[in-house]
């Protein structure tokens, strides 16, 4: 084999190959055998093993989720699979983006608002009386205030000046970090299936990849809040507008994949804070 074919070969693939995977509903339609006679990458980190009893059981995960969720019992740690190392969020999944997408031009007045520090009653005077949103009613306003506000208000100052005050490219990837740190239900589906499309150099997106997501998540994560079909149906419809409105996609019609390199600014702010989590989110195209 020439060295280039070799290259190829080993871009596409699958990156977590050398796991069992079972009812990969997802990737695979047939579930993969395990490389290397069945060893699992490097194993786990001595308490997530003590802490999930078997690696069997978490085998028999699909892959994807068994690098995006852990089990309550092994939050905050580090597994190695195949010479990777993954954090994972610990927060359940929630519903948290049924409103909305990004909002970003809302979000960079909001971010404005918390870098002046306004009282609580200067901030309803600017939200209701001023409408400094211009939404038709007081409730889309406080809606669309109070998400921009939580998801900003997981990050510090730092990021909220470039929200405010950078291009609009820098407080787009800038919102999209404070987004899918407040969001790991969507945060997840970045990285771990958007990744996978784009390493497997797909060219588009499926709408069947967020359906099927969703489900594995539920399968996965028990305490994961029961979603309606109209719930889930706004979940997805924010999903890929966040992707669209980020770069990932060319437009939420064709669903055509785009690779799409993060804002620097955003990258060193995420650098300098160590939010490996969010970096992961953000960094999937190759």
């Amino acid at each position: 084999m020439s060295l280039s074919a070799w290259r190829l070969n080993t871009l596409r693939r699958p990156r977590y190959q050398g796991l069992a995977r079972e009812n990969c509903s997802l990737f695979d339609p047939k579930p993969a055998r395990p490389a290397m006679g069945g060893r699992v990458g490097r194993g786990l980190t001595q308490d997530a093993d003590l802490a999930v009893g078997s690696r069997r059981q978490m085998l028999s995960w699909p892959a994807h989720l068994w690098l995006a969720l852990s089990p309550a019992c092994t939050q905050n740690n580090h597994f190695y699979v195949v010479d990777e190392c993954e954090s994972f969020m610990s927060s359940v999944y929630l519903a948290n983006f049924t409103k909305c997408s990004l909002i970003v031009p809302e979000t960079r007045i909001i971010a404005g608002l918390l870098l002046q520090s306004v009282e609580p009653r200067e901030w309803e005077r600017q939200v209701y009386e001023l409408n400094v949103l211009q939404k038709r009613t007081a409730k889309t306003a406080a809606t669309y205030a109070n998400l921009a506000r939580a998801r900003l208000q997981t990050m510090d100052v730092e990021l909220w000046k470039l929200v405010h005050e950078g291009s609009m490219p820098v407080a787009t990837h800038a919102v999209l970090a404070a987004t899918v740190k407040f969001s790991p239900l969507f945060g997840d589906f970045l990285r771990t299936v958007v990744r996978h499309q784009f390493r497997r150099f797909s060219t588009h997106l499926e709408l069947r990849h967020w359906d099927a997501y969703i489900e594995d998540c539920q399968r996965a994560q028990p305490d994961m809040p029961g979603l309606t079909d109209s719930t889930r149906g706004k979940l997805r419809q924010n999903a890929i507008r966040m992707l669209a409105e980020a770069g990932f996609i060319e437009d939420t019609r064709s669903l055509r994949l785009r690779s799409q390199a993060i804002e620097p600014a955003v990258l060193n702010y995420l650098r300098q804070q160590n939010e490996q989590y969010v970096l992961d989110c953000l960094q999937v195209c190759p």
